[in-house]
């Protein structure tokens, strides 16, 4: 299961510094964090997360495989890019591809940076990039919306249902507002919807890039982010582009001593790549052995069949059962045998919802 997110923003706020330094710092990691370069412009980044670690060291794995999350560094947005100004239809096209957006604001003073408005109002550029996405969006859906009521009004059940989802979505958009916040709830008015590759229906993360004295608890332009995320029911996090290229390099040791100095307890790569993760809810279940210690990715709400599918197509169409684990329970107990001694091996069916810090080992026949 392959996840992207895009980084997009304005020119000269960071983006690709950050991109940069997401890659770099993988490739650095690569013994325990593979990375891999699919396009010039995209990355596949390990999701950070201590639990494997902890795993491998009960288990004495031999290798550690983090789960995968790929960023996408789309080109940088001008005004018009929706009637393809600058690079706009390949900006367009691209974020239509990724499954959430990553938006960089620039939310730091300097000089000998210029910023393409000549101001820094982090607000406002993000408004900008928004604005470029609903008027692709609203186009799209002023010629799809009336077509499909057309076709509904002769008895078509497919357009119903399309005018049924869409309309309202092309309500919002004339009210300047994004397609996601009629995002619905039912299989088959979801589909319909996502079917539709929406702009502005992909959840959305705003990056603050600060200076690196604002590093650790940001500054009054974050927090007019926050504020725009918070009403919006977006998620924003703090990052100081500049630092993140500066620990790009060291050594475990070295990086944590630096973080410390600067009043951090983690990079701010790592929040940016948990958040992405969260974004799109998904969640990690874990496979454990003395070979290797792995994490894999599903939806949140995935069914026992759905995560061994994740593994090997055979698995999944094979599927007999899931002798399960609880992280908590593997871990306390040291592992396999003391859960196992303990009763706290579970043998799951077909439809147990897979829970996040699952340790699973799958039975099949094929």
């Amino acid at each position: 299961m392959g996840f992207r997110c895009g980084i997009v923003g304005l020119p000269n706020v960071g983006k690709s510094t950050l991109f940069n330094a997401l890659t770099e710092t993988q490739a650095a990691q690569a013994a325990n964090y593979p990375f891999c370069t699919i396009e010039p412009n995209v990355g596949n980044v390990g999701v950070p997360d201590p639990r494997l670690d902890q795993l491998a060291a009960i288990a004495g794995s031999q290798k550690i495989i983090p789960t995968q999350l790929g960023f996408v560094d789309i080109a940088g947005l001008v005004r018009g890019a929706s009637k393809g100004e600058g690079l706009g239809n390949q900006f367009l096209g691209n974020i239509r591809e990724v499954d959430a957006i990553v938006h960089v604001l620039r939310c730091f003073e300097n000089d000998d940076i210029q910023h393409v408005d000549n101001k820094v109002d982090p607000v406002s550029d993000a408004d900008t990039v928004e604005t470029e996405l609903m008027l692709s969006d609203l186009e799209s859906l002023e010629k799809r919306v009336p077509a499909a009521q057309k076709k509904a009004a002769q008895g078509d059940k497919e357009n119903k249902l399309i005018a049924a989802v869409l309309a309202p979505a092309l309500v919002l958009l004339r009210e300047g507002k994004p397609a996601r916040l009629a995002r619905p709830d039912g299989e088959d008015e979801l589909r319909v919807f996502n079917q539709a590759q929406l702009l502005t229906a992909k959840p959305v993360l705003y990056v603050c890039n600060v200076d690196e004295e604002s590093a650790a608890n940001g500054n009054d332009f974050s927090a007019k982010v926050f504020e725009k995320a918070k009403a919006e029911g977006a998620n924003a996090v703090i990052v100081s582009a500049a630092i993140e290229s500066e620990l790009v390099g060291m050594d475990p040791e070295e990086r944590m001593v630096f973080l410390e100095e600067m009043g951090l307890h983690e990079t701010g790569l790592a929040r940016v790549i948990r958040s992405g993760y969260d974004l799109l809810h998904l969640i990690t279940f874990f496979t454990v052995g003395p070979k290797e210690a792995r994490a894999w990715t599903v939806h949140r709400g995935a069914k026992a069949p759905d995560a061994a599918g994740e593994i090997h197509s055979d698995m999944q169409r094979g599927f007999i059962r899931a002798e399960t684990i609880a992280f908590d329970d593997f871990i306390g107990l040291g592992g396999e045998s003391g859960a196992k001694d303990a009763g706290k091996l579970r043998q799951e069916g077909k439809e147990y919802v897979v829970q996040d810090g699952d340790v699973m080992h799958f039975k099949f026949n094929v």
